[in-house]
């Protein structure tokens, strides 16, 4: 029996996709050279972490003087990245909460970050509680980040059923007793939530 439905954020409910954004911002080559010269996506780590993802960018656009402009546009135009929202996602939330099916947040985000994408996507707030690795200054797929949702939620871990996009924090998961799924589209999560009997048939289309 699952008691509450854990969820990633980042290509799972919006869609995350630096390179389709630097390519329609700066272009292919520009963005070939920059990803090839900056490896963007450590610093972004290091505000997964809790630091600042404006300092972080305007450190490294100082480190990478000859990308400036486009670095900086990692800060001043993310939620472009982070964009848009997968519908058929946001629907499956909705219906487990229409359902009174407790659905947690456990994702590798900014504070900064999460706190824009909220306003941008009031459907995160709906929540019953969030673990954000900016704000617990620890990211998946640490131990510890998973336990810390157990002690906070107070839901024993094989009573907890978690979504995720990457491998690695899904074998995290696993490895602690949790239910999981390897989500790669919204169908396959889906079917995966009828096969624990969290919603019917009928609620899989928006």
């Amino acid at each position: 029996m699952i008691d509450a439905v854990v969820w990633d954020i980042g290509r799972v409910l919006i869609e995350y996709d630096p390179v389709r954004f630097f390519d329609s911002a700066i272009g292919p080559d520009r963005r070939k050279a920059l990803f090839e010269a900056v490896d963007l996506e450590r610093y972004n780590l290091r505000s997964d972490a809790g630091e600042s993802l404006q300092e972080v960018m305007q450190e490294c656009a100082q480190e990478h003087p000859e990308f400036a402009s486009e670095i900086r546009m990692f800060w001043d135009r993310w939620i472009e990245m982070a964009s848009p929202e997968i519908p058929e996602s946001v629907h499956l939330l909705k219906v487990l909460r229409a359902r009174n099916i407790p659905v947690l947040a456990l994702s590798n985000f900014g504070t900064e970050t999460f706190r824009i994408a909220c306003q941008h996507y009031p459907f995160l707030n709906s929540f019953d509680a969030r673990y954000v690795s900016g704000d617990m200054k620890m990211i998946k797929p640490d131990p510890a980040f998973y336990a810390a949702l157990e002690k906070g939620s107070g839901y024993a871990p094989e009573r907890l059923l978690f979504t995720d996009d990457k491998p690695e924090n899904i074998a995290a998961a696993a490895a602690r007793g949790w239910k999981t799924h390897l989500f790669e589209s919204p169908h396959g999560w889906a079917e995966c939530l009828l096969s624990h009997g969290l919603i019917q048939r009928e609620d899989t289309q928006p």
